[in-house]
């Protein structure tokens, strides 16, 4: 539905408005759950690569534990940036910029969602003779 003239002149004062405001400006880049995403995959590299140091630490000195503590390290935040990355792509965190549209139910995520969901799609849709 498109705005009235008067609504966007309105609209358009606003966002000048809002331009010039820069603690506003960094209040809603703070409060913005993609920000957010980034700032948690920088610390899950920084993570990796402290995990990679001890890992190597504790080969060169000959300490399996530490090295091992390591890689357990390393794994942990590998799987923590996986998850912070897949979060970041969620249309959720696009809701701000416009409008979305879910295609699955909530519950369902990846591949695990749309194979079921194929599948269900698939017996809702066979011919009629074969029921």
């Amino acid at each position: 539905m498109p705005l009235s003239e008067h609504e966007q002149r309105l609209f358009e004062q606003i966002e000048r408005s809002l331009a010039e405001d820069p603690k506003f400006a960094s209040a809603v880049r703070a409060s913005d759950p993609r920000f957010h995403a980034r700032r948690r995959l920088l610390v899950a590299a920084g993570v990796v690569i402290a995990g990679l140091a001890l890992l190597i630490y504790g080969a060169v000195i000959k300490t399996p534990p530490l090295a091992v503590a390591g890689f357990v390290v390393m794994l942990a935040s590998l799987g923590y940036a996986v998850q912070s990355h897949r979060r970041s792509q969620s249309p959720d965190l696009h809701v701000v910029g416009g409008t979305t549209s879910r295609g699955r139910p909530r519950g369902r995520t990846g591949r695990r969602g749309s194979f079921l969901d194929r599948m269900e799609d698939r017996w809702r849709q066979r011919p009629e003779g074969h029921r």
